[in-house]
């Protein structure tokens, strides 16, 4: 039978714990999560459990990075099962504050990403989106002090926001970015495909399905431009409202003109029905 798996909600309980761990040279990782924990949060737990002797798996639905037109009341959220789940992985701990911990009474101080949060991808549809990210993964990397923090490859931008952060601050973490876990059907595992009905989760791979065939074609010579105005009419044609599709460098988010500027990653946002849906693959 599994541990008991120690919930946290309070910074000294956590820092308390983490002062043990370091006096008995334990590596420590992090696992950054809002909860609604699937198949993709669970390889970044594996991957976490290779690097270091302790896991800690964050659960906090981030008011900051919600607008107030967004999905923050209805996100997914199924703490007992997580940690049920959590706990049979053998993490060592669940840091779960409330929001009043994370941004109490007074609270004032945010970090404004540019860089890699300026690229015209995601901060053109969701302006507030990396400042509440970066804001609480720094809260995050701080309370924690973790020597690794793991992120899915399936939020590229902002794996390399935070990346960008980390460095930019200094802070004494290795950021690492986790390939991304897809269903059967080629879909990137995320909590909001919960929100997909029967018929609209027939239609979500195609997402995936575009963005393969647009950097096939790319790798055998294809224009860039041409191949992803192909690309877009497709994913409308499927039914998707379309927010962007993209070539940028891998590494910068520069556009790109032609596969000698790379390497390149090409990136999808856009919506089925009510659901925002995005992806990414390396041409």
């Amino acid at each position: 039978m599994a541990a008991r798996l120690r919930v946290l909600r309070t910074v000294p309980a956590l820092r308390a714990a983490i002062r043990r761990w370091r006096a008995r040279g334990e590596r420590i990782a992090l696992v950054p999560t809002m909860g609604a924990l699937h198949a993709g949060h669970l390889a970044l737990v594996r991957a976490a459990r290779r690097r270091a002797q302790r896991v800690v798996v964050s659960i906090f639905v981030n008011p900051a990075q919600f607008a107030p037109h967004e999905d923050y009341a209805s996100y997914p959220r199924t703490f007992n099962r997580d940690v049920a789940v959590l706990t049979e992985m053998a993490v060592d701990l669940v840091w779960a504050p409330p929001v009043a911990v994370m941004y109490p009474a007074g609270f004032a101080t945010r970090i404004l990403p540019e860089g890699p949060a300026t690229a015209g991808l995601e901060d053109k549809f969701r302006p507030h989106f990396f400042g509440g990210v970066t804001t609480v993964v720094g809260k995050l990397l701080i309370q924690c002090a973790p020597d690794f923090a793991l992120f899915g490859e399936k939020d590229f931008q902002q794996l390399k926001v935070v990346t960008r952060m980390a460095k930019d601050l200094d802070l004494p973490v290795r950021v690492i970015g986790v390939p991304t876990v897809r269903e059967p059907d080629g879909l990137a595992m995320s909590s909001r495909n919960a929100y997909l009905s029967a018929a609209e989760r027939a239609v979500a791979p195609t997402l995936h399905r575009v963005l393969s065939g647009c950097a096939e074609k790319i790798a055998a010579g294809a224009p860039i431009a041409r191949t992803l105005d192909h690309g877009r009419t497709e994913i409308a044609a499927a039914g998707f409202a379309i927010d962007y599709l993209e070539a940028r460098h891998a590494e910068t988010l520069a556009p790109v003109a032609s596969a000698k500027d790379g390497p390149i990653r090409l990136l999808v946002a856009a919506r089925l029905g009510k659901t925002r849906l995005i992806d990414n693959i390396g041409a």
